[in-house]
């Protein structure tokens, strides 16, 4: 089992920046690909960001690209999103996520989940 825990939400201003962090304990040899999805309640989850820790490969949901990046610490199993420029349409609810396999955008194929942390961007 891999275990994900989130920290680093909160309330900012638009125009603002805030940097999530995703901790990975447990099994974490078993990690190929860890990502960031959000979600407002009433929608489906949304794909925001993922990287692929065998190959390097980095994606990016459209509305953040140019805007946040995601990064990862080796060492510590952390993976991190930086978030710049937020509009308050980014406002959510950001989950980190793990799988066990290749880079992917779904959120379906993702074995592993953190417990959440909300993001809000007043206008």
């Amino acid at each position: 089992q891999v275990q994900l825990a989130e920290s680093g939400g909160g309330l900012v201003q638009a125009g603002g920046s805030l940097r999530l962090s995703c901790a990975a304990s447990g099994r974490t040899f078993s990690i190929y690909t860890m990502g960031w999805f959000r979600q407002v309640p009433g929608k489906e989850r949304e794909f925001v960001a993922a990287n692929a820790w065998s190959t390097g490969y980095t994606g990016y949901a459209d509305s953040v690209k140019g805007r946040f990046t995601i990064s990862r610490d080796n060492v510590r199993n952390t993976v991190y999103l930086q978030m710049d420029s937020l509009k308050p349409e980014d406002t959510a609810v950001y989950y980190c996520a793990a799988r066990s396999g290749p880079y992917s955008s779904s959120h379906s194929v993702y074995n592993y989940w953190g417990q959440g942390t909300q993001v809000t961007v007043s206008s």
